[in-house]
């Protein structure tokens, strides 16, 4: 077989590749029914991007531990920085300021921090003595380069970002083996703080966003409108859906953000119960791959690098099939490798990359005797 199918396509994960194909290209799909069945402006863009950080994931894979260890603290200050011009010169759209214009490439350093937060703290807890988790030092320096980025994303504001960052932070801190107390501690402290924040932290529109979430009956046709449409798109697709291209509540405009937050209900209207099903299982299959390669691993960055990534796309997912079902409050998180949107493609695509790139060093591990 060898001389049949090249080494280097032979090697590739192709048990995580065709999936994540297959699910783009149902999401170009759906892109091109809400559009009502064209291709632009969304499917094609979508398959484009792909395509093209796929190509970055591909240049990713090729690099070595060393040098990825070594870019960490690097990589977090530029993305630090980038956070810092956004507050002073970043495009201001729908209200929020998150964009810098970099002539023709507009770009959302947020998104960029999702990643980066999780290869700083692998190599922060990689670094660290095995014995000093339970030291405060292994905790205090973590909270601040995980709230420094954090400040500055609320600033812009962006709730749904921060919260990721925050999200792959603690997850870190917890597989690195800090104790359990802590944060034990810290949702107990959480659960105190919760109402001053929600009545002194946030702004007035995220605030509407958590009642809407509580009660979304109550203003149907003002703030509780995203939410009711979403359910009323996913129950009309009943189980087999309405089909391809058949959606009412996209076509006519009835759900808002159908090709981005929402496109999940997009889905769901024409494929109904079963495509929504082959989605979780297509993400399923992706995440759990993702696992392996992070319990595959021999030196302890790469474990948590690969087990960081995978939280992190996990973190999208989650939030976002639980927000167009009601079962969280709308915070603007779009559905990896389905919903239209550069910098989501770049952030998952990157996350893919890392798990390539981790895979790759798990493969050539024993060939080159590399300990933790």
């Amino acid at each position: 077989m060898n001389s049949i199918i090249p080494n280097a396509v032979g090697r590739q994960p192709w048990g995580m590749l065709l999936p994540l194909f297959v699910l783009v290209g149902f999401g170009a799909m759906v892109l091109y029914s809400a559009a009502g069945g064209h291709w632009q402006p969304y499917a094609s863009s979508h398959l484009l991007r792909f395509a093209i950080f796929l190509g970055v994931a591909s240049i990713m894979v090729r690099f070595n531990r060393d040098f990825v260890m070594f870019m960490a603290y690097p990589a977090y200050a530029g993305v630090l920085l980038l956070l810092v011009a956004v507050e002073a010169m970043g495009a201001i759209g729908g209200g929020s300021q998150r964009w810098l214009s970099l002539g023709p490439l507009v770009l959302q350093p947020s998104e960029l921090m999702k990643p980066v937060i999780v290869l700083v703290l692998a190599k922060f807890y990689a670094n660290l003595p095995a014995g000093m988790t339970r030291d405060w030092r292994a905790l205090l320096p973590v909270g601040g380069l995980i709230g420094a980025p954090m400040a500055l994303v609320m600033l812009q504001p962006d709730l749904g970002t921060a919260l990721a960052i925050g999200f792959g932070g603690v997850v870190l801190m917890f597989l690195a083996g800090l104790p359990l107390r802590w944060f034990l501690g810290a949702g107990a402290a959480g659960a105190v703080i919760a109402p001053l924040a929600f009545f002194f932290g946030l702004k007035a529109y995220q605030q509407r966003r958590v009642t809407t979430f509580l009660d979304p009956e109550a203003d149907p046709l003002g703030s509780g409108y995203h939410i009711m449409q979403s359910k009323i798109a996913i129950g009309s697709g009943g189980f087999w859906g309405k089909g391809f291209n058949e959606g009412s509540q996209s076509h006519l405009n009835y759900l808002p953000e159908a090709h981005t937050d929402f496109v999940f209900a997009t889905m769901s209207e024409e494929w109904g119960f079963f495509g929504g099903l082959v989605v979780i299982v297509i993400f399923g299959i992706i995440l759990r791959w993702g696992m392996n390669v992070a319990r595959a691993s021999n030196d302890r960055f790469s474990k948590l690098l690969a087990a960081g990534m995978v939280t992190t796309m996990f973190f999208y997912v989650a939030i976002n099939l639980m927000m167009v079902m009601g079962l969280a409050p709308v915070v603007g998180i779009p559905l990896p490798f389905m919903s239209h949107g550069g910098s989501s493609m770049m952030t998952n695509m990157i996350c893919i990359g890392t798990l390539m790139m981790v895979n790759r060093w798990n493969r050539e591990q024993p060939r080159y005797g590399i300990s933790g």
